[in-house]
């Protein structure tokens, strides 16, 4: 059984993304499910800890932003992951299609007025990359934005957004803001699989749409889309992680490694007590010790 090293699924700045070269599956990373069971609890609990002391150092947030087709597993992989952690001090949105408002805006501004305050976790389930995925597969979207016209007809529209995110994305971490953006590569067979899943099973028939077949004959458009995004996007501070996603478990593990390294990472520390406060800490244990 494989060691999960997150080194094998970072992105290096400025590396040229092939995503064939990069698998959809492999080597499990856990025995059985038990296993696997066992594996999460244990990762979940280290995760718990950290979030723990990441809330009492005050000083740090984290940003996890999840990218991936339809059916990848981004919902599943952030309600396993996240099972132990204190919904106090975590927060999770799920972007959709945009709003009257959010239109009006920049196309960074829905997602920065939801970004995680010192001390807290903040998941996006799809993000701002959205504006350089679906935006750039289906130009009808761009067109509905209300953009001036020098702006669509601008040559360099795309190298531009990804400008204004990576420039974020640095502002942020300069900030204490980490971000960890995982891509979850499934294949688009194992997505087929899925989409007949979930039109058998009456618990899940709700999250097919016709339109979820529909961009599924985009395939080819987006996984190219992905390819330039990733390329340009991922920093040092801000890295994406192409995680195999064929294998709901192993992913899952990888994702939650992840995390658990980045938090590890970070010197958080425990709130330093004062001599006043220690001297007055030893007073109300004796006053609490009396019988």
């Amino acid at each position: 059984m494989p060691k999960i090293k997150p080194k094998d699924f970072r992105v290096r700045p400025g590396h040229k993304v092939r995503l064939t070269d990069w698998p959809t599956d492999g080597e499990p990373f856990y025995k059985s499910k038990s296993d696997y069971h066992k594996i999460l609890a244990d990762q979940t609990e280290a995760l718990s800890d950290l979030q723990t002391l990441l809330y009492a150092d005050n000083r740090y947030s984290l940003l996890l932003i999840f990218q991936g087709m339809d059916a990848s597993g981004k919902d599943g992989a952030i309600k396993a992951v996240m099972s132990g952690v204190n919904p106090q001090g975590c927060e999770v949105f799920s972007f959709k299609t945009p709003s009257s408002e959010e239109l009006a805006h920049d196309f960074l501004w829905r997602e920065t007025v939801r970004l995680p305050r010192a001390g807290r976790i903040g998941i996006h389930n799809r993000s701002y990359y959205e504006e350089v995925l679906i935006a750039r597969v289906h130009p009808k979207v761009l067109q509905g934005e209300g953009l001036p016209e020098e702006v669509l007809s601008r040559p360099t529209l795309w190298a531009d957004r990804y400008r204004s995110i990576v420039d974020l994305e640095a502002h942020l971490s300069r900030s204490g803001t980490r971000i960890i953006k995982f891509f979850l590569h499934m294949s688009a067979e194992e997505q087929r699989k899925r989409f007949l899943e979930r039109i058998d099973d009456p618990a899940k028939q709700w999250k097919f749409l016709a339109s979820d077949l529909e961009e599924r004959t985009y395939w080819k458009q987006y996984m190219s889309a992905y390819e330039a995004c990733i390329h340009a996007t991922s920093t040092a501070q801000a890295p994406w992680y192409i995680v195999p996603a064929d294998d709901k478990k192993s992913a899952r593990l990888v994702i939650s490694e992840i995390i658990v390294e980045t938090l590890g990472a970070l010197k958080l520390s425990y709130p330093a007590i004062t001599a006043a406060h220690r001297n007055d800490l030893q007073s109300m244990r004796k006053q609490l010790e009396k019988k």
